[in-house]
């Protein structure tokens, strides 16, 4: 079948362009074209390939060998070729921000541009990102790059009254933290104050301390006499409490420096203080008398079992054992009139004081001493055992005893200085009462994630996130605002520039009394609680 000439003009005139607009739609939607709109152009064709086929023969008719174009062929060819045209994929490697929108917020922030500018530019509105809101305005980023370089005169000026609008902001912003500083400063000065105070009451001319100093006193006595009893005598039992002395008063100077340590104040390598270091101090020496006072005990023991040596008089000895028991009596009734104080001043029971470890160093004294005072009555006994039987098997028994002694009594410092270390809660009584305290305030709605530690020293360290009332801070803020004459300066406002200056120093000045009301809050909760020495609040 050919397509005669005649046949190609009665395809123009039957709707042509009424089915290559068709064939369009159909292609900008779909992708292709369907052979139907192609028939439709033109009844006598039954497929697309035909015209290539009518075109050679009708040149071959007009007696060429070559084809020679025919008007009326091209014009159809031309029409499909436009129909059909080449879908163009999106290509998301290219990078383009000329169709981005901008707010008129940013137009004016971040190319310096104010409202009359952008009246003259194309808006589009555009859905809210917020929900039950109605659209937002937007412009195009090209219009308002296009306008600031008009207004600005180039893009280099642009760049540099950005630039230095950043430095103002930026000197403001160091002179607020300037006078921020200045009152952290005060505060710091203020609280070493307290510190010295402290200090004074607390390091070891503190009741703690002077406990310790007298043990270190009487223990270093007791240790000099026993050296010389057990040099004359030669008594397992004797050398046992020798050693004991010798441990006891290595370990209480140990606890000294641990006293003397924990008032030292803080300072950048330990914001929180050294108060800690009585526990440390109170672990090392409790490893010392599990070390060297059970160990040589023990050892000393086995020794006067299977290697006995004769025995001198132990008249000498029995009278030093008894100058011991009574000076380690009276310094373990020095730290029991101690603890009974601290228990009393803490609400707790004598034993309750004494198992959570509240007085670290006063608790090893109180031990060590008691071990002491034990041990000078076991030894006393084995000694006289062996003076009536001449064996020397209750000497070296006693001084098995006193190292077993010596090791519970070291077990038990250990335990209770490790778990105070590791991070102790304090009392949930205690805890209520500062939570109470807190939640009374006016400007607090609830508090969450609170924790109080006991971090020695009779101190707390107590943490809360705390749910801001911002109606009664916004409330508390007018109250120191002449409210008459804000009501005055926001009816003067005429562009949305002075608007925006309004509510950004109102907004820092805000910022700044919620940080007023926490210092507040936490010397408030400082001065009913005087344990609490670091106060962190947290806003949510």
């Amino acid at each position: 079948m050919i397509i005669k000439p005649n046949c190609l003009s009665k395809c123009l005139s039957h709707s042509f362009s009424k089915h290559i607009k068709e064939s369009k739609q159909f292609y900008h939607r779909y992708g292709m074209i369907k052979c139907s709109h192609l028939k439709f152009m033109c009844p006598y064709m039954k497929n697309i390939n035909y015209i290539s086929t009518s075109t050679k023969y009708l040149s071959s008719e007009e007696g060429g060998s070559k084809p020679s174009s025919n008007p009326t062929v091209d014009l159809l060819k031309n029409a499909i070729s436009k129909a059909v045209k080449k879908k163009v994929r999106v290509d998301l490697s290219v990078a383009s921000m000329e169709r981005n929108f901008i707010t008129p917020a940013r137009a004016i922030s971040d190319f310096l541009l104010k409202p009359q500018d952008l009246e003259s530019l194309k808006a589009t509105k555009r859905r809210s990102p917020y929900e039950n809101e109605p659209p937002i305005t937007v412009y195009w980023r090209k219009d308002v790059e296009a306008k600031a370089i008009e207004v600005w005169g180039s893009k280099e000026n642009l760049q540099k009254e950005l630039f230095k609008r950043d430095l103002e902001r930026k000197f403001h912003q160091q002179n607020l933290f300037a006078n921020k500083r200045r009152l952290r400063d005060y505060r710091r000065v203020r609280n070493s104050q307290n510190d010295i105070a402290f200090s004074k009451t607390s390091g070891l001319l503190g009741s703690s301390g002077k406990v310790v100093l007298t043990a270190v006193a009487i223990n270093g006595s007791n240790f000099v006499f026993k050296l010389a009893a057990w040099l004359y005598s030669g008594s397992h039992s004797m050398f046992s409490e020798c050693i004991h002395s010798l441990a006891d008063t290595i370990n209480q100077l140990i606890l000294a420096f641990g006293i003397h340590k924990s008032v030292q104040t803080a300072d950048e390598v330990h914001p929180y203080g050294y108060s800690n270091m009585k526990y440390v101090s109170s672990l090392i020496s409790g490893v010392g008398i599990f070390c060297v006072g059970t160990g040589l005990s023990i050892y000393h023991g086995i020794t006067g079992l299977y290697n006995p040596a004769p025995a001198e008089s132990y008249f000498w000895a029995f009278c030093i054992l008894g100058g011991s028991l009574v000076s380690e009596g009276a310094t373990l009734l020095v730290a029991i009139n101690s603890i009974k104080k601290g228990a009393a001043a803490k609400g707790m029971t004598f034993t309750e004081y004494v198992l959570r470890g509240q007085e670290p160093s006063v608790n090893v004294v109180l031990l060590e001493d008691l071990a002491a005072v034990l041990g000078v009555t076991v030894a006393a006994s084995c000694m006289g055992l062996t003076s009536l039987t001449g064996s020397h098997v209750p000497d070296a028994i006693g001084s098995l005893i006193i190292g077993g002694l010596l090791g519970v009594v070291a077990s038990f410092i250990i335990y209770t200085n490790v778990a105070a270390l590791v991070g102790r809660s304090i009392s949930e009584e205690f805890l209520e009462k500062i939570n109470t305290e807190l939640e009374s305030d006016v400007m607090i709605r609830a508090i969450h994630d609170v924790k109080g530690i006991d971090i020695g020293n009779n101190l707390v360290r107590y943490k809360a996130e705390l749910d801001f009332d911002g109606r009664e801070l916004a409330k508390a803020y007018l109250d120191s605002q002449n409210i008459h004459a804000l009501l005055e300066e926001v009816q003067q406002f005429k562009t949305i520039d002075e608007l925006e200056q309004f509510i950004l120093k109102h907004s820092e000045n805000i910022i700044d009394m919620m940080g007023g009301e926490i210092d507040r809050i936490e010397v408030k909760l400082r001065a009913k609680f005087p344990e609490i020495r670091h106060c962190d609040l947290e806003i949510l």
